[in-house]
């Protein structure tokens, strides 16, 4: 009972990975991550706080991994986001230098080939949720000016049909005017010269 007690801790270390430290910085430092109470690292991982800035998901992504040569020294994929700024400090990457950049906040994750893990939760200085994601696209930009502008047109329109309408509500009503007398009665005029010849035919008769 009593060697179980004694285990217990370093069962619960393993499920649940050594808690690590905690960094701050600001993005030009540079800082440390140690790789603690983990026999064998095999490779580090990175799980980053605000992953909507970067325009990544959620979760862990490795970072670094071992070298399968004692002698030889890993380095980063350029294909990483710190390509170019994390570096190790020994062949067993354990411990790894930093050159922090905004958008760097998260928790590094080294994991042993026993499934052991150490972790180092760094805070870069300026980095939020309410961030914004870098470089946005001009397709993200374009409806913001065009809700607006559709908007106030529609205003526009709808003001102008409204003061047309009150103007031709508030207008006087002018009374129709009569029709000439020519346009309602018959030519009587032209009916009587055209019987006039006639008349004068008979006479002479």
């Amino acid at each position: 009972m009593a060697l179980v007690l004694q285990l217990l801790p370093l069962l619960l270390s393993a499920a649940q990975g050594y808690p690590g430290v905690s960094l701050d910085g600001r993005p030009g430092d540079r800082v440390n991550l140690s790789c603690v109470g983990v026999s064998h690292p095999i490779r580090w991982a990175w799980a980053p706080s605000f992953p909507a800035c970067q325009g990544l998901s959620k979760g862990r992504r490795p970072i670094l991994w071992a070298s399968s040569s004692s002698s030889e020294i890993p380095t980063v994929s350029p294909l990483q986001p710190f390509a170019g700024r994390l570096r190790t400090l020994d062949p067993g990457i354990r411990r790894l230098e930093l050159l922090l950049s905004a958008g760097d906040s998260g928790t590094f994750i080294c994991r042993g080939r026993h499934e052991d893990e150490s972790r180092t939760v760094l805070h870069v200085l300026g980095d939020g949720v309410d961030c914004r994601a870098p470089g946005p696209s001009q397709g993200s930009v374009y409806p913001q000016l065009l809700i607006p502008l559709l908007g106030a047109g529609l205003v526009l329109g709808l003001g102008a049909l409204g003061v047309v309408w009150w103007q031709r509500w508030h207008s006087p009503q002018h009374p129709l005017r009569p029709l000439p007398r020519s346009a309602v009665s018959p030519p009587h005029s032209s009916t009587h010269e055209s019987r006039t010849p006639e008349a004068s035919k008979g006479g002479g008769a």
